[in-house]
């Protein structure tokens, strides 16, 4: 099986170095790159499996530099940031990050953070880590056909969706966040358990990372297609 290969930007030369070394230590091929223009060239150069993006590097900051991955490519961002401020969090996951870890952060929480990532985008996830048809089929994967919501169909088997006819543009994580409400129509999903089936989490993570994708999903589908339940969570409408 090919090593899964990380484009890594990061400026700090200490935090280059040994997170690279980290990586390579269990397995993955890492390109490390010190600023966001030198990385958007890696990325288109060597087309990795992952991207790991600082936010404040120079030339190109993280949150362009990966709305421009974003523009080109569906391929699973991990956003790095020396604070775990609102405003950095936010404008990473709605540039098109899938998610985000703190630092400074311990090496293996990052790994298992890329692995947990690499699974729900069905990439081979590592020695150890998991891959494609290494666990038993999801809820979601087993649903199988064309759902339909309104002017909204989900095809389970495609993997497309399309909205009034119009195909709709999902990244994979938007994708199995649709495909777990659509398990569910009508049923009030908390951000915990979102949390927990599509980002992998067993344990409390940051519920930001699933509002903003769910701001995000509704701009593609439709903003009256999922309903907000204060207090509870959201749920798609039947």
């Amino acid at each position: 099986m090919a090593e899964t290969h990380v484009l890594f930007v990061e400026d700090d030369d200490v935090i280059r170095e040994a997170t690279q070394l980290a990586l390579e230590r269990v397995g993955f091929t890492v390109t490390a790159m010190p600023d966001g223009l030198s990385g958007l060239e890696a990325f288109r150069a060597d087309q990795p499996d992952i991207a790991l993006l600082d936010v404040m590097v120079p030339g190109l900051d993280g949150v362009s530099l990966c709305r421009r991955i974003r523009d080109e490519s569906t391929v699973p961002v991990i956003m790095l940031s020396a604070r775990a401020d609102s405003i950095d969090v936010v404008l990473g996951l709605e540039a098109g990050a899938d998610d985000y870890v703190t630092k400074p952060f311990d090496g293996a929480v990052l790994v298992a953070r890329i692995r947990a990532v690499l699974r729900r985008f069905g990439h081979a996830a590592g020695p150890d880590g998991g891959g494609p048809g290494g666990t038993e089929a999801s809820e979601d994967e087993a649903l199988g056909g064309v759902l339909v919501f309104g002017d909204l169909e989900v095809d389970t088997d495609g993997m497309e969706v399309r909205r009034a006819g119009e195909q709709v543009a999902l990244t994979p994580t938007e994708m199995r966040l649709l495909l777990e409400f659509s398990s569910a129509p009508g049923t009030v999903l908390s951000r915990d358990r979102l949390l927990e089936r599509v980002w992998d989490y067993g344990w409390g993570g940051d519920t930001r990372v699933v509002d903003v994708h769910v701001q995000r999903l509704r701009t593609k589908i439709g903003q009256d297609r999922i309903d907000t339940v204060r207090g509870f969570g959201y749920k798609l409408r039947g």
